[in-house]
């Protein structure tokens, strides 16, 4: 397996909590290091108002425990933070483990055993910061960009959120984006990364440093071709649109329209366009837009829309809210007796069950090894990640995961695809 350009070869050690080494340090010295444990991440519920997950981040992840080695300069870092011991302990660390997991682009409900960590306690808990870091962040961005690209009923969706957000979390946010649905992004690292389209043509800035509106215009046709994107409403949207035709003509291939009344400019803005006979151009809309201004202009005269701040945010839910717990030790089940964070003991797999017709009815969390009755339509969903610290097949492309999602959620119930608030879209059964 192969890093991206900007990251092959480089550690990600310290993407963790001091905590992890502090215990394993004190694991190491009481001789409890060595004991089999299983850990599972899983989410206790949905963000407020959701039916569904996405799992999202897999991919990334795994590339990341291959890189989760401790060299000279993570040891001199850590000098001082634990003991002499530990540093050597650390300095031969790779994870030789167990890894199963739901696929990227799969669905998940409260309590799916989403990753099922298997190994000694010193090797599993080291990648609790690093697994949740990465699964939280990119599946919640996953979930809302769904949302997102149902409501926009086949329009495509620009992810253009980089200045929204951390430079890295940029990256990894058109990436879940992409992976949702959405068919290209503003963030040229996320193009070289991960081979997402991108799209993106200029900002209000452009048409300001021109003496005037028309002059911007020419000069973008000029360097770019009609089949660019005037964005026209920086004055008067109408005489925006009366420039943008009369700089690039007929063959205009969008406007952009980024604030005001959105439906209601939209709508003015294809008569125009039609009356002066750029019937092909086509309108795309941003600004402040979420799952739900989308689903509100399902009925104008869009053809794309741009979404920023929402979709890197996690629309309202920048966290998927997973945990990583420690589950079984030395095959016997260990349960978190706290009455606000209960949960469930023993290492567990999960099946999907669905109708003839391939909509789910729900899903069944069981002890993985004594795995249901499995009926013709049913399936496993947690898959072979890493044997023995190693990948057992290569890491999928986005292509196949945005298939599996778009797959995933045709068989959601169509009750569990509405925006408002409701129970999960399926029930999660425990047995």
């Amino acid at each position: 397996m192969s890093g991206s350009p900007s990251t092959a070869g480089v550690s990600t050690a310290l993407l963790t909590d001091r905590y992890e080494l502090t215990m394993v340090a004190a694991a190491v010295a009481d001789g409890t290091a060595q004991r089999s444990c299983v850990f599972e991440v899983f989410a206790r519920r949905l963000p407020e108002g959701r039916r569904y997950g996405v799992v999202a981040g897999t991919g990334r992840l795994l590339e990341s425990i291959s890189r989760f080695r401790f060299g000279s300069e993570e040891l001199a870092a850590l000098d001082g933070i634990v003991d002499r011991s530990t540093l050597e302990w650390l300095a031969d660390y790779r994870f030789t483990g167990d890894v199963d997991g739901y696929p990227e682009g799969e669905l998940y409900f409260p309590g799916s055993p989403i990753l099922t960590v298997r190994g000694t306690f010193a090797d599993a808990v080291m990648l609790e910061t690093l697994a949740l870091s990465i699964l939280n962040h990119d599946s919640a961005i996953a979930s809302a960009a769904a949302r997102m690209v149902t409501a926009a009923a086949s329009r495509p969706l620009i992810e253009m959120g980089s200045r929204r957000t951390h430079e890295a979390a940029g990256v990894a946010a058109a990436r879940a984006a992409y992976l949702a649905g959405f068919a290209s992004t503003s963030n040229l690292e996320a193009q070289r990364r991960h081979g997402i389209p991108t799209a993106g043509t200029a900002a209000h800035a452009w048409v300001l440093l021109h003496d005037d509106e028309l002059s911007a215009f020419a000069s973008q046709v000029k360097a770019h071709g009609t089949d660019t994107t005037l964005l026209v409403d920086t004055y008067d949207i109408h005489r925006g649109i009366e420039l943008a035709v009369e700089a690039a003509g007929p063959e205009l291939g969008f406007i952009r329209i980024d604030s005001g009344d959105l439906g209601e400019m939209a709508r003015q803005a294809r008569e125009q366009l039609d009356r002066l006979g750029n019937t092909r151009t086509k309108i795309v809309l941003s600004g402040d837009l979420d799952e739900y201004a989308i689903a509100a202009l399902r009925a104008e005269p869009v053809d794309s829309y741009g979404v920023g701040t929402s979709v890197v945010t996690g629309s309202g839910a920048p966290t998927a809210g997973m945990v990583y717990k420690l589950v079984e030790v030395d095959g016997r089940p260990v349960v978190k007796r706290s009455a606000a964070k209960e949960s469930r003991g023993g290492r567990k797999s999960a099946v999907r069950r669905y109708k003839p017709t391939g909509t789910a009815v729900e899903e069944v969390v069981h002890a993985a090894a004594s795995a249901p009755e499995i009926g013709a339509h049913d399936r496993t969903l947690p898959v072979p990640l890493i044997r023995d610290g190693e990948l057992v097949a290569d890491v999928e492309n986005l292509d196949q995961s945005r298939d599996r999602l778009r797959a995933a959620l045709v068989s959601v119930p169509w009750e569990g695809l509405k925006l408002s608030r409701g129970e999960p879209a399926i029930p999660t059964v425990f047995s």
